[in-house]
């Protein structure tokens, strides 16, 4: 019998439902707890999230439970898998993967389990082209490829109005070096050996955004690419952007506007923008 890969991620992926449902990627949910209510990330109303935050509420995230990812590998095996790729959020930003990796010792069929040392849509263009490729009949090694190959050259380019709620969650990785500065000037992120790194410093939200696209315009380097644009809470800027890149990088294959995963938001801030570059074959 030929093989059947499944591949799952979690939500840290941003992947909207369509694709995730198009690609049959299953997706294990972060958690979050807001005022004491610990649940599923997906389970709370995005905008009652965005005002806790700036009401300077105390939000934390946690790693799902291995049950999770145990009963997400068992469906997937009773549906007829013969073996599972499972690919997360770095482990530098998140114990989601050790949570992978203890349920999969308990599955029937093999699970690998990968970290993809990065998050959002990098993670979530990697899981799509693993998806493909298991689609397509790619055995597990070439699955694993797929994915691997999309996470080492996608990249993250990131606007925060301030880096305060990373701080807060202890997610501020090297960009530590970047605070104190003064209110007017905007950081630049990205995400690089698995966690956040700074990119630069630019005075001004308008200017910080057309930085950002810059780079992430200079980085696609006239290669076909898919990418995403991302947003925690609705903002003037983010169709825009869309436009602006498809204007600018006529070698692009697929773009969307997403929404931040609320924990990647929580630890972001309201009005957090991202573009990632996924480069295709």
């Amino acid at each position: 019998m030929p093989a059947r890969i499944a591949v799952v991620t979690d939500s840290s992926s941003c992947l909207p439902d369509l694709v995730a449902s198009r690609w049959a990627i299953g997706v294990v949910q972060i958690q979050l707890n807001l005022g004491g209510h610990f649940d599923d990330e997906n389970r709370f109303d995005r905008a009652e999230v965005i005002d806790a935050m700036r009401a300077g509420q105390v939000i934390t995230t946690a790693p799902p439970d291995p049950g999770a990812f145990f009963w997400t590998y068992q469906e997937a095996a009773a549906a007829g898998a013969t073996a599972i790729v499972s690919i997360h959020i770095s482990g530098r930003m998140s114990d989601t993967v050790r949570a992978a990796r203890e349920a999969a010792q308990q599955v029937r069929i093999p699970v690998h389990v990968l970290d993809s040392r990065t998050t959002g849509m990098s993670l979530g263009f990697a899981a799509v082209s693993a998806a493909r490729a298991a689609a397509a009949g790619a055995d597990a090694g070439r699955v694993i490829e797929a994915a691997e190959r999309r996470c080492l050259t996608s990249s993250e380019f990131i606007y925060v109005d301030t880096l305060e709620y990373l701080r807060r969650g202890g997610r501020i990785g090297a960009a530590q070096a970047m605070l104190g500065t003064a209110f007017s000037i905007k950081p630049l992120l990205t995400v690089k050996d698995g966690e956040v790194a700074p990119l630069a410093r630019v005075p001004g939200t308008r200017r910080a955004l057309a930085k950002m696209v810059d780079l992430a315009v200079k980085k696609s380097g006239g290669f076909r690419a898919d990418i995403a644009v991302t947003r925690f809470g609705a903002s003037d800027h983010e169709l825009e952007i869309g436009r602006q890149i498809e204007r600018r990088v006529p070698a692009m294959v697929e773009s969307m506007v997403v929404e931040a995963s609320t924990v990647i938001g929580a630890h972001l801030g309201p009005g957090a923008l991202g573009i990632t570059v996924s480069p295709v074959g």
